[in-house]
């Protein structure tokens, strides 16, 4: 087994800086397709995943590229974590033939198998019975692959949730359910949801593991998806992760946020944003310098300005293109 899924592996430095590069890769790519969307040129809507970098990056981001991602509607920060190419999703999202989807999914519906990226969709829990099948597959042709499945914590009150953790229990499948709890479907919040303390422990009805941990600690979420990895891929069966995390921003673009206080966003942007305390581990324990870190973001930043200029001269889908990809191709 390699260093990437070994149990409880720790970040190094040279991991802390690549975690860091990928993790305001993720913001500047929600930044950017807002600041589109202002602009009037993305159409359709968006789930932006800022304040959620750490459970992208320490979960999709140490899977090796053969194990397998399922994602939600909140995906862009899972899709560039697992090695979806960056430009190709800006592609996407503005409706290019060169997008993942050759400009016909749009924003909840991409996809990259080739990186292991098996897609996203706006159905609220739909990943987690696509996941168990996923798993099955890798399971019954033994190629030792393991699944992730990304989830918010409304889903894990759809029926989908626990008829697929029943499976993946009974038949110990090499699946992991991640479960982003940002305290909020839309504008209710979890608490107001649910009568039980943790998500995770649901998972004790289906005989798995099941932790909950701190989703804004990048450390905390690699190590844990790592033994999670490592006991799904030696035959050890599912686990339930529960990481606290927190959305910036609305739950979509149409989202006034009135549902939540000042004090509330405050303090979880300021004293508990992922990137931030990412960056104060890097400057106070591994000797790097703001400096550095802000020529780091300030590359990204004209790096991506310089893909959205080449996308925007890129070819439209055509109106024949709607009947690509409709059918399975095969001989009758």
């Amino acid at each position: 087994m390699n260093q990437k899924t070994s149990a409880y592996r720790q970040f190094n430095v040279i991991d802390d800086l690549e975690a860091l590069k990928k993790m305001w890769e993720i913001r500047i790519f929600e930044e950017t397709i807002q600041e589109l969307f202002d602009a009037g040129e993305l159409h359709g809507t968006m789930h932006l995943c800022i304040g959620q970098e750490a459970t992208a990056v320490g979960g999709a981001g140490i899977l090796d590229q053969s194990d397998w991602i399922v994602s939600t509607h909140r995906n862009h920060g899972h899709c560039i974590a697992k090695g979806t190419d960056i430009r190709s999703m800006f592609a996407e999202m503005l409706g290019k033939k060169t997008g993942t989807n050759e400009g016909k999914g749009g924003s909840m519906h991409i996809a990259d198998l080739d990186m292991g990226n098996l897609g996203s969709n706006g159905i609220v829990g739909a990943g987690f019975p696509i996941a168990a099948g996923a798993a099955l597959s890798a399971q019954m042709q033994g190629t030792k692959q393991v699944v992730l499945c990304y989830a918010g914590d409304g889903a894990t009150n759809e029926g989908s949730f626990h008829e697929a953790l029943n499976l993946a229990s009974i038949w110990q499948l090499p699946v992991i359910y991640f479960i982003e709890n940002n305290q909020y479907g839309m504008s209710s919040s979890i608490e107001q949801m649910v009568n039980i303390q943790k998500l995770s422990d649901r998972s004790k009805s289906y005989g798995i593991e099941g932790i909950t941990i701190d989703g804004n600690d990048l450390s905390v979420v690699s190590e844990t998806v790592s033994h999670a990895v490592a006991k799904a891929r030696s035959g050890g069966g599912p686990t339930l992760i529960e990481a606290l995390t927190y959305r910036h921003k609305g739950h979509s673009k149409s989202d006034k946020l009135k549902y939540r206080s000042e004090d509330e966003c405050h303090d979880w942007q300021v004293n508990n944003d992922p990137i931030l305390r990412l960056e104060n581990e890097l400057i106070q324990n591994k000797g790097m310098k703001e400096e550095e870190i802000r020529q780091l973001e300030m590359s990204i930043r004209r790096n991506f300005s310089d893909l959205i200029a080449s996308v925007k001269g890129d070819s439209e889908p055509t109106i024949k293109d709607l009947w690509t990809h409709v059918y399975a191709e095969a001989e009758v």
